[in-house]
């Protein structure tokens, strides 16, 4: 998607700019105010009188590199080398630093932060550089048009001076309306992949400040007890064995009763707390179910019309020419419930302020949420509520809830003190694993028809699951006709050209909190896609990457599409892998992005699978860091890997079964022997880069070993409950 800020909207955010920007927050978390020294230009850039360049990043950063991407669109703009650029985060003000494909709301997700920021970023470093040589030309009577900025010196005419010396007088100047951009061909940050991340010192050396890391005067642990099924409501306490825990000061049901926070001086004592306190619970409205009764729900469903036509076409046509096809290719999936497992757990701390408001520390992915939630519980206006958003050590969308239900819990334990002492919420793994938001359960049925020449005739795909968007906030944005799109996103609008295609969907009952989850729907819905046109070219006697190409024709969608999955198959050698080994691919759009993956393993299901190498083309327009777009390609296929091999949330009587790492193991170093990312050269717009590696792992895995096994369908997960062993 291109995206451009408007003139009226970007100088609307200048002038607001002398209102919010007295207060950023640096990398390492502190607050920091900016001094008399140091100009704002425009919303997104400050300049201090000793040349010191300031990105205002609205994004925040949870590993996915924003920190650095964001800053590299200034300084490319401006004419600055890495090293010559800062960053601090942005305060919470959507008027301001609305993520532009959101709406009026700030915020970091669905992998949109160089999407909605490219062409915004760009322009607040243009226009910081013309003021700059504006000022400079004015100084010293020359004309701008013969000067320019290199490496943060103005030079031209015959004179060169540092930028710092113009900035007071350039903050002055009118915001150019229209700033004149850098042709891609002058870029020279952009797209150079030995421009490496400006966070990575701070994470080495021990001073990046995470959300767990902040650690206040005088403030106060809290932990919250919370029911062991979802809607369970705390009625009662006895905390007289929590008293004889050292470090003990108080407990206290929360008003909304969905739990019991525990106070005390350090974790320690708050978690051995809370493991006292005996807390009377109403199940009267909890969840009662275990996940076999949920997962035949699910099936039952498929076999049922479905509840949503999607594509409203003509499914009796469909089934037709399903019935007179030469060959019928059928398969039933079924995925559980995931947990996102972050490797810091949910926590946040909130404390008074002198001015009588409330400031949020926080590794905050949604700050208008928060924001919003906690001018309600506190009463307060908006501009009485700060958030200082600081590193987050992961989230794959768990810090991003509808409800802002992790900073309500902090927020509700604040209410409840005096609120002479800080609180900080801590969730611990267990917290995490057990009472935790998940990636909804999901089945699908599909059937795919072939003609006696193997092309495909018709295509019935029917979906049933748990509805993420509905009942939030975001269902006006997501849900049309009743069809919440993250559950079919992937089938529905798949770029493969498909004859016949029928997609149905129909809502199961909510077993748990769900949240999205890396890649949202695509998580299942790609496994689905690339499974089954695995199984189609198979019976159709054909090679599965031409087979893929010959739905892959026609627009620039398919185009791209084609594009990387020939990249994959070039580069990973597809049909030319050695004795004992066997490969598997898959490819798929997600979040603008193209994405196509090539998987060689050896062994087989029976014996143990090693994945032996995964090679990967990715198409995300342009790639302005690539050293980070390959980091995420890395990540994302490890995190979709991981969970198929192993992972899954079950539940018995509708209490989680599992607990820690133990017995939701995360992905190994040891379980990729190798990566190999190619990024396709691009000029168009930028899309994301956090999610779209994840979607192909899981089907390229199941390929593989389909492949290696006597065509062995993994059509149930996680692998390791259903026929696969791995080395």
């Amino acid at each position: 998607m291109t995206v451009h800020s408007s003139r009226r909207g970007f100088l609307k955010g200048a002038a607001a700019a002398t209102a919010v920007f007295m207060v950023g927050v640096r990398p390492n978390g502190v607050l920091a105010a900016a001094s008399a020294e140091s100009k704002m230009f425009n919303p997104f850039v400050k300049i201090g009188s000793d040349g010191s360049v300031t990105a205002i990043v609205k994004h925040f950063e949870k590993g996915q590199g924003p920190a650095t991407g964001l800053p590299t669109l200034i300084a490319e703009e401006l004419g600055l080398r890495m090293d010559q650029i800062d960053y601090e985060f942005a305060p919470s003000n959507p008027q301001v630093y609305s993520n532009l494909l959101f709406g009026q709301f700030q915020g970091t997700g669905g992998s949109t932060a160089m999407a909605n920021s490219f062409m915004q970023y760009r322009k607040a470093g243009a226009a910081a550089r013309e003021m700059l040589i504006s000022a400079a030309a004015d100084e010293w009577g020359v004309d701008a048009a013969g000067l320019r900025i290199e490496e943060g010196m103005v030079v031209g005419a015959g004179k060169s001076a540092p930028i710092g010396e113009f900035a007071a007088g350039a903050a002055g100047l009118e915001p150019p309306a229209e700033p004149k951009l850098k042709d891609p061909g002058e870029f020279r940050l952009i797209g150079d992949p030995d421009v490496r991340r400006l966070d990575t010192e701070i994470k080495s050396n021990g001073t990046a400040k995470f959300a767990m890391d902040l650690h206040l005067p005088n403030q106060m642990i809290a932990v919250i007890k919370r029911p062991p099924r979802k809607d369970g409501m705390a009625v009662g306490m006895d905390d007289s064995g929590a008293k004889a825990i050292k470090g003990f000061i108080n407990a206290a049901i929360l008003p909304n009763k969905a739990g019991v926070a525990v106070y005390a001086e350090n974790t320690w004592a708050a978690l051995q707390a809370r493991e006292a306190l005996d807390v009377e619970w109403d199940m009267s409205q909890a969840e009662s179910r275990s996940s076999d009764e949920i997962k035949a729900e699910i099936i039952a469903a498929l076999s049922a019309e479905p509840e949503f036509n999607v594509l409203k076409n003509d499914h009796g046509a469909i089934n037709a020419a399903l019935d007179g096809a030469a060959t019928v290719v059928e398969e039933t999936f079924y995925f559980p419930l995931l947990a996102h497992a972050p490797m810091e757990p949910l926590n946040c701390t909130i404390e008074a302020t002198a001015d009588g408001g409330i400031l949020l520390h926080d590794g905050c992915q949604f700050p208008t949420g928060p924001h919003m939630a906690l001018a309600q519980i506190f009463q307060l206006p908006m501009e009485k509520i700060r958030i200082n958003t600081m590193l987050a050590g992961g989230s794959f969308g768990w810090r991003a809830t509808p409800d802002a239900d992790y900073q309500v819990e902090a927020a509700l334990a604040f209410v409840m003190t005096d609120r002479s002492r800080p609180v900080k919420l801590v969730w611990s793994r267990e917290d995490d694993i057990k009472g935790g938001r998940y990636r909804p359960a999901f089945g699908h049925k599909v059937r795919v028809g072939l003609d006696g020449d193997g092309n495909i005739v018709g295509w019935d795909h029917r979906i049933a699951g748990q509805s993420i968007m509905k009942g939030t906030p975001f269902e006006a944005l997501t849900v049309h006709d009743g069809v919440d799109h993250s559950s079919v996103e992937g089938v529905s609008d798949t770029p493969y050209r498909i004859p016949g295609q029928f997609v149905g969907l129909t809502d199961t009952q909510k077993a748990t909190s769900l949240l999205w989850w890396r890649s949202v729907g695509h998580t299942h819905t790609a496994y689905v896609m690339e499974v089954m046109m695995d199984l189609a070219a198979k019976a159709a006697g054909r090679d599965p990457v031409e087979f893929r190409l010959a739905h892959l024709n026609g627009e620039k969608d398919q185009d791209r599409m084609a594009g990387v999955l020939k990249l994959a198959a070039e580069k990973g050698n597809w049909g030319r892998v050695p004795e004992g080994r066997a490969q598997g691919v898959a490819v798929h759009k997600s979040f603008g992005s193209y994405v196509a993956e090539v998987l060689e393993i050896s062994g087989n299901a029976e014996d143990g699978v090693r994945i032996e190498n995964v090679t990967c083309a990715v198409d995300c327009g342009i790639a302005v860091n690539p050293d980070i777009v390959k980091a995420q390609m890395e990540g994302g296929i490890g995190y979709g890997i991981g969970h198929v091999m192993r992972d899954q949330i079950t539940l018995t009587g509708g209490e989680v079964d599992q607990f820690n790492f133990p017995d939701y193991e995360p992905l190994r170093i040891s379980d990729i022997q190798a990566i190999d990312v190619h990024i396709v050269a691009s000029q168009e717009m930028p899309t994301g880069v956090g999610e779209p590696g994840t979607p192909p792992a899981a089907p390229a895995l199941a390929n593989a070993i389909s492949a290696a096994s006597n065509n062995l369908r993994v059509s149930s997960l996680p692998m390791a409950e259903n026929g696969v062993s791995f080395a």
